[in-house]
């Protein structure tokens, strides 16, 4: 295996796992990444698409016991039965329209102009989240009903918007329906569970003419640096949280928007091919 390709995934795994959970979106920083280093063909639309699974992985293992809890619990313990339809009823949203409208998004939404303009709209929507007064009704994942659940579903289902961030969509849509700033990152991360398991796995199958036995070692090193990057970041989030509000993720955003765009009307990256989201 060649030393460089092995840098490339390393650096690409590393970027995943720091930007799926961050509210900054994982999409403009890939596209841009991939393109710097020369990694953006076929090969590495499936690299991309497969070490998204190293980040769900990194989630499931820092929430293993209450996972666990819940899975034992089904059907005796009213709270594990709360979360399970909590977490099916803001996943159903994103599965019907995704199915729905997969190849309409990826083919006439993906151009930098949706991803910056998504950025930077996003930006403000975090400002104006932390500037209004946020009165929380649930401090617990326990206090979400399903209704709740179902409205950050909706607000997740944003996240099909290349630009949008599917973390920033479901932590600030949950602060807006009532959750605390707490509670929301939480349900987040339980959300991308599922979220980012059934995407990568149809992902996968649609490209599944493209994985190649050669570039399961690969594959491997991306897996590896974006459990680790993700594990990381999901345990940073959820200390930051308690003390800071996301101010400086909004201007990041903006920031990064200028950028994509800046990236575009000059030809710095290649923007013609499709990405995942």
């Amino acid at each position: 295996m060649e030393t460089l390709l092995v840098i490339k995934a390393v650096i690409l795994g590393i970027l995943e796992g720091l930007t799926e959970f961050l509210p900054v979106s994982s999409t403009g920083h890939l596209i841009i990444a991939e393109d710097l280093l020369n990694f953006n063909d076929a090969r590495a639309k499936v690299f991309a698409i497969a070490i998204q699974l190293g980040a769900v992985i990194a989630v499931v293992s820092i929430y293993r016991q209450r996972i666990t809890d819940v899975i034992t619990g089904l059907g005796r313990d009213p709270l594990a039965n709360r979360l399970a339809i909590n977490v099916i009823a803001a996943f159903l949203p994103a599965m019907v329209l995704g199915l729905a409208f997969h190849k309409q998004i990826k083919t006439l939404l993906f151009n930098p102009i949706t991803v910056a303009t998504m950025l930077i709209v996003g930006g403000f929507v975090i400002l104006w989240a932390e500037r209004r007064e946020h009165s929380a009704r649930m401090h617990t994942l326990d206090e979400i009903g399903p209704l709740d659940a179902l409205k950050v579903g909706f607000c997740q289902a944003l996240a099909m918007i290349p630009g949008t961030s599917r973390s920033g969509a479901t932590i600030i849509g949950g602060m807006f329906c009532g959750l605390s700033r707490e509670t929301a990152t939480q349900f987040s991360f339980f959300l991308a569970m599922p979220t980012m398991l059934a995407a990568t796995v149809y992902d996968l199958y649609k490209s599944r003419a493209d994985l190649a036995f050669d570039d399961l070692g690969l594959i491997a090193i991306g897996f590896v640096s974006a459990f680790l990057a993700a594990l990381a970041t999901v345990r940073f989030m959820l200390g930051f949280v308690s003390k800071h509000a996301f101010t400086p993720f909004a201007w990041y955003r903006i920031v990064f928007g200028l950028v994509v765009l800046a990236s575009w009307y000059f030809g710095w990256v290649n923007w013609s091919e499709p990405a995942l989201a």
